[in-house]
């Protein structure tokens, strides 16, 4: 086999690619951010626009049917639905798992510009159109509740909300709950009747009375100044004499026509906590950032804001999804180390202890080439993958098995180290790699799964296929040179004639073999038994 023979002619170059690996790996696994999800374009692109005040049956005859019109010209959409709820309309287009998303948005963009025309002159707000993606699940939530009224709990949470997202990687803080300070001014329908004042003449004067106005420059002397009309309300009382209207040269002040309330707006969400009334930040993370790393930030800086709130508002996270990826590689970590002593303790028991030692080490040597290729790939350790590396963690091992034994089986038989290495990996090495490369083959159709579920479950095959053959090349490049440097063996007994001197192992499957070889149809027809019957269960 070229690979192995080049690699053992030159062990030195592959001590020093070994001790990148380690080093590389190491580095990748530290920096590889990790996530819950894998960050896939989800085909979904969603039109909404409210109207507020507008009837269910309204808004889907003013805005929703208008929007449909003119998305229904789109190129690879797959369907389109809509809802239409009271002051708001929601289109939802589903393109093609092929489209690229970008394209798809902006397609739905120009649809919507073009539909503008048809939509009510007075709407209030453009329509919002926004894409889906995995990154718009909060990581975290920071719940405040406590003996506090929800506008004094949405003034502690604007300050808390500031705070996270200064962190750097942290996409939005969105408030939930709370109530949002608004000024009423409620008129006095039969006063302003018998003023005989439009209606729309007072709504503009409390228009006109709130402003911050630039008025340019002036040049005094030397020096220029800026100049402005800072005529923005400060307070509720100042709006009391603001003058509504001037009738029979005397001024009519709002006062006189209406009354001033400091109230909230209506509540759009509403948060609780243990049945109780409270205000929920979440938080959500930039694409590709570390999820665990957030998280904890999160928690300093809620940490850090205790002491210098009041004692009795209670700060509660809630729905920390690094929890679960913790826990993941964790059980990645775990299942690396158990796997070390198990081969460990298995190949100390049948070969040697050196043997035992350069085949375990194929386990931390195929995840640092993993990790090192997930890192260049620019693929996070979100859970599709964690679970991935811990299902291909148990076949790391088998092919570094085969080459070490028959390695140490020809040093037995005499040979020195560096031609048992090179005529034992020449001898099994293509079984290893059809073995590999049938087991490959299982994972690779999975690639090609389509619809959204395909582009989420990509990253299982993607790295048992990574992690496979970076065994394979540990197996073919790694162990050979180690063995040529570090093994040793004794020589092998000569053969003893009869079967009385082996093993009780090797005695009981001797018999079994002799006896299926002499009732091989027997053998053959429980087989395709034993097939037909699992099919006949599993239908």
């Amino acid at each position: 086999m070229i690979v192995n023979q080049w690699a053992l002619r030159r062990q030195a170059t592959v001590l020093a690619l070994l001790v990148f690996l380690v080093v590389g790996g190491l580095y990748s696994y530290r920096i590889l951010p990790r996530e819950s999800f894998p960050d896939i374009p989800i085909p979904y692109v969603f039109v909404t626009t409210t109207y507020e005040g507008v009837a269910p049956e309204d808004m889907e005859k003013l805005i929703t049917i208008p929007i449909e019109r003119k998305l229904k010209g789109i190129s690879d959409v797959e369907e389109i639905r809509s809802t239409s709820a009271e002051g708001i309309s929601t289109v939802a287009v589903k393109f093609l798992p092929r489209v690229n998303l970008d394209d798809a948005v902006q397609k739905v963009r120009d649809k919507v510009d073009q539909a503008k025309a048809d939509l009510p002159a007075d709407l209030p707000d453009d329509p919002v159109i926004k894409e889906v993606n995995f990154s718009d699940i909060p990581v975290i939530r920071v719940v405040l509740s406590g003996p506090f009224s929800l506008k004094r709990l949405k003034t502690f949470a604007d300050e808390i909300k500031d705070r996270i997202e200064a962190i750097p990687g942290v996409l939005e803080a969105r408030l939930t709950g709370g109530l949002q300070r608004e000024i009423h001014v409620e008129f006095d329908l039969d006063r302003v009747a018998a003023y005989n004042v439009p209606f729309s003449s007072l709504i503009a004067a409390v228009q006109k009375g709130n402003v911050n106005m630039p008025g340019g420059s002036m040049d005094i002397g030397q020096g220029r100044y800026l100049v402005r009309v800072p005529e923005d309300f400060k307070h509720p009382a100042e709006i009391f004499s603001l003058v509504a209207f001037v009738q029979n040269g005397k001024p009519i002040y709002l006062r006189d026509v209406a009354s001033i309330q400091d109230s909230h707006q209506d509540p759009l969400t509403r948060s609780r906590l243990n049945g109780q009334p409270s205000v929920t930040l979440a938080v959500l993370k930039r694409s590709g950032e570390n999820i665990i790393r957030i998280t904890d930030e999160v928690k300093k800086v809620v940490g850090e804001l205790r002491p210098v709130l009041p004692p009795s508002l209670k700060l509660d996270l809630t729905s920390d999804m690094s929890e679960d990826v913790r826990l993941m590689v964790a059980d990645l970590e775990n299942n690396i180390i158990s796997g070390l002593i198990l081969v460990l303790a298995v190949i100390f028991i049948f070969i040697n202890a050196r043997s035992a030692f350069f085949i375990s080490l194929a386990i931390p040597y195929s995840m640092f080439i993993t990790f090192l290729l997930l890192w260049a790939m620019g693929i996070t350790l979100n859970m599709v993958v964690l679970f991935s590396l811990v299902l291909a963690l148990g076949m790391l091992v088998d092919n570094g098995i085969v080459i070490v034994e028959n390695i140490y089986r020809h040093m037995q038989e005499g040979k020195n180290r560096f031609q048992a290495a090179r005529d034992a990996t020449d001898e099994v090495a293509w079984p290893v790699i059809t073995s590999t490369l049938t087991t490959l083959g299982a994972f690779f159709p999975m690639m090609f799964w389509p619809g959204i579920m395909g582009k989420f479950m990509y990253f299982l095959p993607l790295t048992v296929i990574l992690a496979l053959s970076g065994s394979l090349f540990v197996a073919l490049v790694i162990n050979p040179v180690l063995s040529a440097r570090y093994q040793s063996a004794k020589q092998a007994p000569p053969p003893q004639t009869g079967h009385g001197n082996l093993p009780w192992v090797k005695r009981a499957y001797l018999r079994g073999l002799l006896w299926s070889l002499e009732h091989r149809w027997v053998v053959l027809g429980g087989g395709v038994a034993a097939l037909v019957g699992s099919g006949a269960l599993f239908g």
